[in-house]
């Protein structure tokens, strides 16, 4: 079974029901026999009715003419109902093959389903002989390949835009597959964003795999339109090839290739997607870990194994304390302490990323209510968040519900949220201001923003992106970048705080800047509720006696 990519038919022999043809055969029968008996009753009264009709004889015999006459109407009928059965054995066979053709592909992109792509493996595997040598390689060149293309993003795309500029956009990116790949290839639709390619290849040309699947992510990652919209959109491709079929594996042939393929092309998509990636053994442990995650996050939100962390946030100037940055951390009972790195990129993907910072959120709401009144709580919110119209109003019910002051509650949001969310992050930012909550804009100087978009949006604090403060001593770039967004800050009249201070000398260099707030290890581990609690009282404490220990030694909070 041959498919060519870019026009995928089925070419099968469509066999006619045995009950039509054997009636089209004794149709035709019939018209034969009324035929040869209209010559034989012609060829009789054909001369009897020539020589009455020029008045030399009487006329044909009664019966006879009848017989004649009743095959002449018998052959109109019968070759009238052999043209019938004609028309209808073309029109039955053509609509046998649109329900075949629409049972073996997929009537959006024309490429075949994921059942017929199987068979269509299969049947390629089923040409590669299974003779090994001694080391188990097949003992000739020919080999299959297995392309698993995803399309990055491609839900925020159909969210935001809409099921028919999805659909364009997926009929637009299956005409650059197909555009992409040599004649020959299997291509497959095998599920909502997902396409498949199977093709063969020779052992010593690996490169040209490499080749095709570079051409794929180049072509796919340029920018398509929908509905007069300009989209982006890139793809994240696993291969896996024919001699890395296990013998041992519960799944076989295409099955098996598919399996790999997928595991590969996850593992793109954590190194960063929009790349391919070949599959190896070691990718098939990261896939089970990855589960375990998912199924540990899934019952770890509703058994509260997801508990706030908190880090200092101090006057640089003075060294008093001014709050507390709340950080997620995942107490497993399988893996440990957990950091947010690790598990919410897996949270989000699986979609419970908003109910796991939701409880989170909760948790530190009830913790720093118990706090100095002066001391502050900042909050990161996932950019999924940004994307519930409700979520102001859902924090304004944790805010009522744990009895806390909005004004005390910052909320952090990253800069790159605002890249394909302005509208909806300026209408978010308001009704959270109209609250009284307060919001600032988190690592800065690594996203998208402009100075413009800091004037239209009324942010109350712009935070320095640690991967610019802790390099700020050895890399005059991250220095430039330090010292531009605290004048920037303080042209704006908008707070600055630096992330990341882990020693004495990025904290000098940063306190020549004026009034800045700042956070690091320089300071203290983020701790969690108990031992913060603890933590604070021992502040207090040592804050009544004569004796006390310098600013960065032991920062005490600052009172209102």
């Amino acid at each position: 079974m041959a498919v060519q990519a870019a026009n995928i038919e089925s070419n099968g022999n469509w066999d006619e029901p045995d009950s039509v043809r054997e009636f089209d055969i004794v149709a035709l029968g019939i018209v034969t026999a009324a035929i040869i008996l209209f010559v034989a009753t012609g060829s009789e009264i054909g001369p009897s009715v020539v020589r009455s009709l020029v008045g030399y004889g009487p006329g044909p015999d009664p019966f006879a003419l009848n017989a004649f006459l009743l095959n002449i109407a018998i052959i109109i009928f019968g070759w009238s109902r052999y043209r019938e059965l004609c028309e209808e054995i073309v029109q039955r066979k053509a609509a046998e093959r649109t329900a075949r053709r629409l049972a073996e592909t997929d009537p959006l992109t024309g490429f075949l389903n994921r059942r017929s792509f199987n068979e269509g493996v299969d049947a390629l595997l089923s040409q590669i002989p299974a003779c090994r040598d001694d080391q188990g390689v097949p003992a000739r060149p020919g080999l299959i390949a297995l392309l698993m293309i995803d399309l990055d993003n491609f839900k925020k795309v159909n969210d935001q835009n809409g099921h028919s500029a999805g659909d364009m956009l997926l009929c637009e990116c299956a005409r650059r597959i197909a555009g992409s790949v040599p004649p020959g290839t299997f291509i497959g639709r095998i599920g909502g964003d997902e396409f498949a390619l199977a093709l063969p290849f020779d052992r010593s040309r690996v490169d040209l795999v490499d080749a095709i699947a570079a051409d794929l992510v180049h072509a796919i990652g340029e920018s398509a339109r929908a509905q007069a919209l300009s989209v982006d959109v890139t793809a994240s491709i696993g291969l896996a090839r024919s001699d890395r079929l296990s013998a041992d594996s519960l799944l076989s042939g295409a099955q098996a290739l598919l399996e790999m393929a997928d595991i590969a092309m996850y593992h793109s998509k954590r190194q960063g997607r929009n790349a391919y990636s070949w599959f190896e053994p070691r990718m098939a442990d990261e896939k089970r870990f990855r589960s375990q995650l998912e199924v540990g996050i899934r019952e770890g939100i509703p058994r509260g194994e997801f508990v706030p962390f908190y880090e200092q946030q101090i006057d640089l100037q003075t060294g008093e304390l001014t709050g507390f940055e709340m950080l997620a951390r995942w107490d497993s009972p399988e893996f440990g302490i957990v950091a947010p790195d690790i598990f919410i990129p897996v949270a989000e993907d699986i979609g419970v990323i908003a109910e796991l910072s939701q409880s989170v959120i909760a948790q530190a709401l009830e913790d720093a209510r118990s706090w100095d009144p002066c001391l502050t709580l900042a909050v990161n919110i996932s950019p999924i968040q940004l994307r519930d119209p409700w979520f102001a109003q859902k924090l304004l019910r944790m805010l009522v519900e744990a009895n806390f002051p909005p004004q005390r509650l910052e909320i952090e949001i990253t800069e790159s949220c605002l890249h394909n969310n302005l509208t909806q992050v300026r209408s978010l930012i308001t009704s959270l201001k109209n609250q009284g909550i307060r919001v600032s804009l988190d690592d800065f100087g690594t996203g998208y923003s402009s100075i413009a978009q800091l004037r239209q949006l009324p942010f109350d604090r712009i935070k320095i992106d640690r991967s610019f403060v802790s390099s700020l001593i050895d890399n005059k770039d991250s220095a430039a970048i330090v010292r531009a967004v605290a004048m920037l800050g303080e042209g704006l009249a908008l707070p600055v705080t630096a992330e990341g201070i882990e020693t004495q000398d990025v904290l000098d260099h940063l306190r020549q800047y004026g009034g800045i707030t700042g956070q690091g290890y320089l300071y203290g581990r983020p701790r969690p509720a108990q031992e913060l609690a603890e933590w604070l009282d021992d502040v207090q404490l040592r804050r009544s006696e004569p004796a006390g220990r310098t600013p960065r030694d032991e920062p005490l909070p600052r009172r209102a």
